[in-house]
């Protein structure tokens, strides 16, 4: 019956922030799938799925989750964590390393600008 999750989408605050953080630090590609909507956001491909911010300017720039592994947050497996760990210590991002998780595979959680987390594994 089911497929494969297409699309996860979050909100952003400043679309010119988050693309910089999900194009230069993270390196996702855009997708030009995106159709001509009437509002801003930009959508990135992640292999067969595809993530979109949306932008909602009534997002708080103060309410921020915790960076954990047990918040909302979505994952994306790389083939390299330490190529990984290495561009976000370049970017000065913080980050919660878990080499030996439970899960039997090596996470690593980073929040965007606006707070959400994202999951990679390896």
């Amino acid at each position: 019956m089911y497929e494969q999750i297409h699309h996860v989408s979050l909100e952003v605050r400043k679309l010119k922030r988050a693309r910089a953080f999900y194009e230069k630090v993270l390196q996702f590609e855009i997708s030009p799938e995106r159709p001509d909507f009437e509002f801003d956001g930009i959508w990135y491909s992640l292999g067969g799925t595809q993530l979109h911010l949306i932008v909602n300017k009534s997002l708080s720039e103060e309410e921020k989750p915790t960076l954990n592994s047990r918040s909302s947050h979505f994952a994306v497996r790389v083939r390299s964590i330490d190529d990984l760990i290495e561009r976000l210590e370049r970017a000065g991002c913080t980050y919660l390393d878990k080499p030996a998780s439970k899960t039997g595979w090596h996470q690593v959680f980073v929040q965007d600008p606006d707070g959400n987390i994202i999951e990679f594994n390896a």
